[in-house]
């Protein structure tokens, strides 16, 4: 069983492939060959690899419509403990049918789980919804064994608040469970769903919430197993603070005295990576994966990415649950990552070849995919309508005007997943009313829970205040 497609235009990776013209293409799970054009095609404006997501959270519900609003990253994490409850089937059916009705494939899920002790459960559930969609899905499972409200444990709040308020946060602290059992979590995982559509990895939150322990024991079971890691570093400058007094010789020097790095491991942000650490990275051959917006709305800064580049680092993209007009539009991240690194200098020092680079190849290789027969199809007149020149480069268009609303198809494996504007397995809009209605049955919580948020992060607040 195969899909043919007449594409006005064809290029599998934008700036690096010249574009082709009037390219029939048959596409099968595995392989997509050019043909003479067939009768009953599927027509498309422009077709090309399906971009990836290469860092995430499936936030069905995004950030915003809880009270989460952007902030400094710790003080926003605190935040986060107003999520609504729902189910976790369907928050990820939600976030995965918005990534698929913007043309994405591939997302690399970072789960937060709503309750560490229910993990596999909740793993069966987003793998789940993945299929339901019909998207490839890399799950990365937390793992962490230090508490997240401060770098450095909760105590270190006790001298920011009063004894009262203490009270309330004290017995909140979360608590984990061991490493051993930890790492049985994800083998169990894997064993159940890894292969397929589906790459399990590793997920340590982030070298300050994991203890050293917890880092060395990833590190052996990874060396062991072949299996990914992918790990938030170094995103904010407080962590860049905390893991310099953590580390004399430099977190990123540690890792690799561990075994740690590797071409198995992905690393996000990386917005505090200094130039050395870069050409570390680059040659174990890690990946490093930029979250532009998130940096920005989370107060983290802009990411050395020129440098990044230009040592050899291969560079893929994330929305991180948290894109710019918290629509989950890779194609306008894709715009920002450009624009925001593309230097002063009169050649740009991100040309479109890297830009698409970083959100086709590098993403499949961070999300354990090949997947060479997914592509994108894109309704690329309604992007030149104005246009008085018929030879304008395509790619500059798309990097100047590309938007989620230009999706108009999406094969994933052989599949049609969205079709004509409209996904294929799912009602999208039904789902939507559903999760907000449960959302919504959550409110007497929440509405309790926001006097500890605020508690909490301005107790964050005052603490790293101090340390500024």
């Amino acid at each position: 069983m195969s899909i043919a497609i007449m594409a006005e235009r064809y290029a599998f990776s934008p700036g690096s492939d010249p574009v082709r013209h009037d390219v029939g293409l048959d596409v099968s799970d595995g392989a997509v060959v050019s043909t003479e054009p067939q009768a009953g095609a599927a027509k498309a404006g422009f077709v090309m690899a399906s971009p990836v997501n290469a860092h995430d959270h499936g936030y069905g519900m995004r950030t915003l419509a809880f009270g989460c609003v952007d902030d400094a990253l710790e003080s926003w994490i605190a935040h986060l403990r107003l999520r609504p409850r729902t189910d976790p089937y369907l928050e990820a059916l939600v976030a995965f049918g918005r990534l698929a009705r913007a043309g994405v494939g591939i997302t690399m899920h970072c789960h937060n789980s709503l309750n560490a002790e229910r993990l596999v459960e909740e793993a069966a559930a987003v793998v789940r919804a993945a299929a339901d969609v019909g998207i490839r899905l890399a799950l990365s499972c937390p793992l962490l064994d230090r508490d997240p409200w401060t770098y450095g444990g909760p105590d270190r709040l006790r001298a920011v608040v009063s004894d009262d308020d203490w009270s309330v946060l004290e017995p909140l602290i979360p608590r984990y469970g061991t490493i051993e059992a930890q790492l049985q979590a994800v083998e169990a995982i894997a064993e159940r769903h890894h292969g397929g559509c589906v790459d399990v990895q590793y997920g340590p939150i982030g070298p300050q919430w994991c203890s050293n322990a917890l880092l060395e024991a990833i590190a052996e079971a990874s060396h062991e197993s072949g299996r990914r890691i992918h790990m938030h570093l170094l995103e904010s400058p407080r962590q860049r603070r905390w893991l310099d007094e953590r580390f004399p010789q430099g977190v990123v020097q540690y890792l690799d005295e561990i075994g740690f790095l590797s071409p198995r491991l992905a690393v996000a942000h990386g917005v505090q990576l200094t130039e050395p650490e870069i050409e570390l990275l680059a040659e174990r051959g890690v990946q490093l994966v930029s979250n532009p917006s998130a940096n920005l709305r989370l107060r983290s800064g802009i990411a050395p990415l020129a440098g990044a580049v230009g040592s050899g680092l291969e560079l893929a993209l994330g929305l991180d649950g948290t894109g710019f007009d918290d629509d989950q539009d890779l194609w306008r991240e894709m715009r920002l990552l450009r624009l925001l690194h593309g230097g002063q200098r009169m050649e740009t020092q991100f040309p479109p070849a890297a830009v698409f680079h970083a959100a086709v190849a590098a993403g499949r290789k961070v999300t354990g995919f090949s997947a060479e027969s997914d592509l994108s199809l894109i309704d690329f007149d309604a992007m030149c309508d104005d246009l008085l020149l018929d030879d304008i480069d395509p790619t500059e268009i798309l990097l100047t005007r590309m938007s989620a609303r230009h999706a108009t198809g999406l094969i994933v494996a052989g599949k049609w997943v969205l079709r004509d504007g409209e996904l294929v397995t799912i009602d999208f809009e039904e789902a939507c009313r559903e999760l907000l209605a449960q959302a919504k049955a959550d409110l007497p919580r929440l509405q309790e829970e926001r006097k500890i948020a605020a508690l909490l992060g301005g107790a964050i607040r005052d603490h790293y205040r101090l340390m500024e």
